[in-house]
């Protein structure tokens, strides 16, 4: 089924590649696709080209023969030429004029031919004696009123120009009234200018709004729409569709992921041909018109018979005009025969777009056709857009479900089969109920083991079976298993005769010999469509570029094939084959499969005790917690109560335990809202951000309520099944109390709007066009723009979008949605919103719209509240147990690690000591004493682990005599091979004198200190042949109380641009607000350096930078060598 420019043709046939069984199967398949991607680019090239060449020879173009044909691969310059003729085919359709301009200076560089006949321009005899080109070279906005040039300026000084579309143009010479479409190229603007009716309701804001409005009301079904059934969700959209631009026939293709589309739904006039469920190749829809429909999402052929008109441009440019967004483009002469061929003149295709996973899908496109010429304004196609976006939405929320339902059911059948693995004999998958056929879909299942087949549902024979086993013990001996959709393609010599009942294949290895085996049949058992036979008449059904002749392509594509195996059940394969290897291999051990059963040991009871510790202490978090929680069981009646909900609505946990949470609590207002979320619930289906009104017990607020915002989480006990539930929420009253006073006009309005108080929230209004109306003092503090700044500008674009940019398009789309749905009187339920402000900041809302009303009663706008969300009250009761679990597992980790190193390090010291007392010369004593002093600072960690976590307290410095040259020995060797890794040189040519020095002080706490500073400089030196070089200069000798202290300065160098700031941030930093180990480490050091009398500095110079650390160090003193002082 062909709908955009391109080559026509089925894929070539050719040896498919065979996925590798693995843990990793996602990241199989994409890797394979890239390669099935590229392949697909060279089939579409090619034919393109066979396509282009019968024109100019005159042989006839035999659309289903080109596809067996289609090259495997053509040359880079075939393939260059094929997406410049997509992209930059100088050629526009004749409904309306193009012009192209250069920035700033709107010089025109290029234009459509039919500029002079749709403006009413005339070119100047003289200019034709001039030689001028045509509108080369001139200002753009002369061909426009001075009105018109004002818009198109103010649109072209836009960030998001696309957003400001379509601007609203007339012609100076007719005064007659454009669209104009603009959007930004390489090497300026391109205006599409499409001719509107003076009568034209859209051609004015008010218009355009109208068009969104309808969009919304389309958007307001999809979202009513019960969850579950995507087959509804199409045919809904569909049916809205063609109520808004009246076209003939709307579908729904979808792109399965092999590349092949399939109408998956469509609305028709009764006489014309069905085309559900037709599945047509993947060549039919090229990979440069996806592409291209990624980048403009809606695409318009007004009459396929229409003589294309050429494009002239400047000189000066170095290739043709870069039309992928133009809303004029020409479609392919291919494209045009094939709309011709099937009776359709015009069309409309409308790319659906997914977005998850920090990726963007095209899913498939909407596709509208008409058996003759019609023209959809532009502001009704942006509506469109705008209901695409609404269904991409509620589209990837459906997968999203169904891909869950998918998963629990693999998941539970996995659990039933691992449950009968520990249990019976592992051959019980095979021979009982569920079986291996229930764990992916296929058709049939065995199991090969020691020589015997187990057979289940459509398989090839047990001869067959053990022939396919020996074919992958000969051809994939390394292979843990492997999968394929086409047994012929993989190059198993027996595919023949497996016909069409056997095609696809995956299997698993299970031992050395042995395997389990899933089977599928032939693709076309799944595909049906009721346009399939062949009509009479139709004597070159075959040859000619018709949706019959797609669907023959098809089916010849995917002969021997079966559908493909995704990823979900190739996880699910690797998963059982995982578990079926250590059954099968306890039975060749044992003989039979046994279940023991022991005691519970003493690390199940302190398992145990932890569980139970970590439980109370998620108790007392929760009763502390500033979020409010409370629980019912599955009666409703309350058995949970924290101290906050407490606070909020007066009524004491004592009081509220054992009362009915519906009858006693909840509001009468929110009954209906509370009976669908406990009762959802109840069913496993935890809903979010609900409202929920309970009343106020406190006997000085009569009639007073409180306003919450509640997740509900499900209760389940040690069998999973539900015994209650749990709502955690959000305190909304105070912005309900405003919220209402707006509604209902109280109060005193302008105090609100100018008001700065933490009471009254950030507000903005929109008036009946979308363009603000108001915009409070809050919301001036929390974007950064002024009140002036905003007022009278569009919403959604100039402002959120264009100010306040957006992270992406599903942002933009739910604001819109928002926005729309509150001026069209219907009060839209309040969402997660994000931005980033003037300064760049990203900013996280909840915001709401409700309807603004005038006296008489008539909506004028709406008004959109905004609370900020603070991150320590979003889902209090997950992030205080995933922390704690997090805590308590490292604290555990970490007793564990400083417990265990301690008897190797005993090991290695008294190995010291061993040698220590052997004949070795003065090199090989200097060695051991570095190992040594390199030992005692693993113990001095290990021993005072938590001494990094002190910011204010005490902490003991070890006193003793050391050599200063002993501890640069020491901290040298500690980045000697990071410097032979790096490929860095190390200069540190200490005086003797110096390194002689006999000190006193806490010798390990120093060498720990200068040894991270000197690994951090190692680490970010440039490499290779960078440098790294150490100097000591001493200082003044000082006399107090009696002794002597040494001023010690360390100089540690390196060239290039250094350290990250952000790291030298952290080492700074006073309080605990590290975000790095790096940064914890060079803080933790700069904290013990304060405490030995010294400090650091990091110092940045052209071309190098150093650390700069300063020590004041006792050189005499008491003679006793491990005295402890207290600091």
């Amino acid at each position: 089924m062909e709908v955009e420019s391109g080559e026509r043709g089925k894929q070539p046939k050719r040896e498919r590649p065979v996925a590798a069984l693995s843990s990793s199967a996602a990241s199989n398949m994409k890797s394979m696709d890239k390669g099935k991607l590229i392949a697909q680019y060279n089939a579409d090239a090619g034919l393109m080209a066979e396509f282009e060449q019968s024109g100019v020879s005159g042989k006839s173009f035999n659309y289903s023969k080109s596809v067996l044909y289609a090259p495997h691969s053509v040359p880079e310059e075939q393939i260059t030429a094929y997406l410049s003729r997509i992209q930059r085919g100088g050629l526009v359709q004749p409904f309306g004029c193009m012009i192209a301009v250069e920035e700033p200076s709107f010089r025109i560089i290029g234009y459509s031919e039919n500029c002079f006949g749709l403006l009413g321009l005339d070119l100047d005899s003289e200019d034709e004696i001039k030689g001028v080109k045509g509108l080369i070279g001139i200002d753009v906005k002369s061909l426009f009123t001075p009105a018109s040039g004002a818009s198109l300026a103010k649109a072209a000084a836009s960030r998001e120009i696309s957003l400001l579309n379509p601007i609203w143009v007339y012609s100076r010479s007719t005064q007659k009234p454009f669209y104009a479409i603009l959007h930004r190229i390489d090497v300026g603007i391109v205006i599409d200018l499409e001719p509107a009716r003076l009568g034209d309701p859209a051609l004015s804001l008010a218009g355009a709004v109208h068009s969104q409005k309808l969009a919304v009301r389309a958007i307001a079904r999809l979202q009513s729409l019960p969850g579950g059934d995507i087959g509804v969700l199409c045919d809904t959209v569909v049916e809205d569709v063609q109520k808004l631009t009246g076209y003939d026939r709307v579908m729904v293709y979808k792109f399965h992921d092999d590349g092949h589309g399939e109408v998956v739904s469509e609305i028709r006039r009764s006489d014309l041909e069905p085309y559900l469920g037709l599945h047509y190749p993947a060549t039919d829809i090229p990979q440069a018109a996806r592409f291209l429909f990624k980048q403009n999402r809606v695409r318009m052929i007004c009459d396929c018979h229409a003589n294309p008109v050429k494009v002239i441009q400047s000189d000066e440019l170095k290739q043709h005009l870069c039309l992928v967004n133009s809303t004029l483009r020409s479609p392919h002469g291919c494209h045009t025969q094939y709309m011709a061929n099937m009776g359709s003149i015009a069309s409309l295709v409308m790319a659906v777009v997914i977005n998850g996973n920090d990726s963007t899908k095209l899913w498939g496109l909407v596709v509208c056709h008409h058996t003759s010429p019609r023209y959809v304004p532009f502001p009704l196609r942006y509506a469109c857009e705008f209901l695409m976006q609404a269904f991409g939405l509620q589209l990837y929320m459906e997968l999203q479900l169904a891909s869950q339902l998918i998963e629990k059911k693999i998941l539970r059948t996995q659990t039933l089969l691992c449950d009968m693995l520990l249990r019976d004999a592992p051959l019980g998958i095979v021979t009982q109920s569920p079986n291996i056929m229930d764990l992916v879909k296929c058709d049939g299942a065995a199991l090969h083991y020691r020589g015997k087949c187990w057979l289940l549902g459509v398989t090839p024979t047990e001869s067959q079976v053990k022939d396919i086993t020996q074919w992958l013990l000969t051809t994939h001996e390394d292979s843990t298993g492997l999968s394929t959709d086409s047994l012929a393609d993989a190059g198993y010599p027996g595919a023949a005769l497996l016909g069409d009942a056997v095609c696809g294949m995956a299997t698993a290895r299970i031992t050395s010999k042995d395997f389990l085996f899933w089977f599928r049949s032939h693709t076309a058992k799944e595909v049906k469509w009721g346009g399939a036979k062949h009509h009479p008449e139709d004597k070159d059904d075959s040859g000619r570029m018709h949706p019959r002749s797609s669907f023959n392509a098809f089916l010849e594509v995917v002969k021997s094939r079966s559908l493909p195996w995704e990823i979900p059940e190739i996880n699910a394969i690797h998963s059982i084959q995982l578990i079926m290897r250590d059954s099968f291999r306890d039975m060749e051990e044992s003989g039979s499969k046994e279940l023991a059963c022991g005691q519970q040991n003493d690390t199940e009871t302190e398992g145990i005790n932890e569980i139970s510790s970590v439980a109370y202490e998620m108790v007392r978090l929760i009763e502390t917690g500033t979020a409010p929680v409370f629980g019912v069981d599955t009666a409703g009646i309350i058995n949970g109560w924290n101290a906050k909900v407490a606070e909020l609505t007066g009524l004491q946990a004592d009081h509220a335990i054992g009362k009915s949470l519906a009858d006693e609590v909840v509001h009468e207002d929110s009954q209906e809202v509370y009976k669908n979320l406990i009762g959802r619930a109840l069913q496993g289906e935890e809903d979010k951000n609900v409202e929920l009104k309970l009343r106020n017990f406190e006997p000085h607020w009569k009639n007073a309520v409180v306003y919450i915002v509640v997740n509900a989480c499900t209760s389940r006990d040690y069998a999973n099944d539900i015994i209650g539930v749990c709502f955690v929420g959000q305190d909304i009253t105070s912005e309900k109390v405003v919220l209402d006073k707006f509604i209902r006009l109280q109060g005193d309005y302008r105090a609100i709007i100018q008001s700065l108080s933490p009471l009254i929230p950030p507000i903005f209004a929109s008036d009946e066009n979308t363009c603000c109306s108001e915009w409070n003092a809050a919301m001036e503090k929390l974007t950064g723009y002024s009140r002036n700044e905003v007022i009278g500008k569009i919403l959604a674009g100039e402002i959120f979008g264009g100010l306040c940019q957006l992270k992406g398009q599903d942002s933009m789309t739910r604001f819109m949605i928002m926005l729309y749905q509150g001026i069209s009187g219907r009060d839209a339920e309040k969402f997660p919103f994000s931005f980033f402000d003037r300064k760049g900041k990203f900013v996280e809302v909840y915001i709401v719209a409700n309807r603004r009303t005038a006296a008489d009663g008539n909506i004028i706008g709406c008004f959109c509240f905004l609370q900020v969300i603070v991150p320590a009250m979003q889902q209090a009761t997950e992030e205080h147990k995933q922390e704690d679990k997090e805590l308590f597992t490292k604290l555990k980790h970490l007793v564990y690690m400083r417990q265990e190193m301690k008897n190797p390090l005993n090991g290695i010291r008294f190995t010291h000591k061993l040698l220590e007392t052997t004949a070795i010369s003065e090199n090989q004593k200097q060695f051991l004493e570095t190992s040594d002093a390199c030992e005692r600072q693993i113990t001095a960690i290990i021993e005072d682990i938590d001494f990094r976590s002190d910011d204010e307290g005490s902490m003991e410095l070890s006193m003793e005599e050391f050599v200063l040259g002993n501890v640069l020995d020491a901290v040298v060797s500690q980045v000697m091979i990071l410097l032979k890794e790096r490929n860095l040189q190390l200069f540190h040519e200490t005086p003797k004198e110096i390194k002689a020095l006999s000190l006193y002080g806490d010798r390990i706490r120093l060498q720990l200190v200068l040894s991270d500073f000197l690994l951090n400089m190692v680490h970010h030196a440039p490499s290779p042949d960078g440098w790294v070089e150490i100097k000591i200069s001493p200082g003044l000798k000082l006399l107090r109380d009696g002794n002597e202290f040494l001023r010690l300065q360390f100089r540690m160098t390196h060239p290039g641009k250094g350290l990250p700031s952000t790291l030298i941030q952290e080492m700074l930093e006073s309080g605990n607000s590290w975000t790095t180990q790096e940064g914890l480490g060079l803080n933790m050091s700069r904290k013990l350096l304060n405490r030995m009398n010294g400090h650091v500095q990091y110092v940045r110079e052209h071309n190098k930078c150093y650390f700069l650390i300063d020590l004041e160090i006792k050189t005499k003193g008491r003679q006793k060598a491990s005295l402890v002082e207290q600091h």
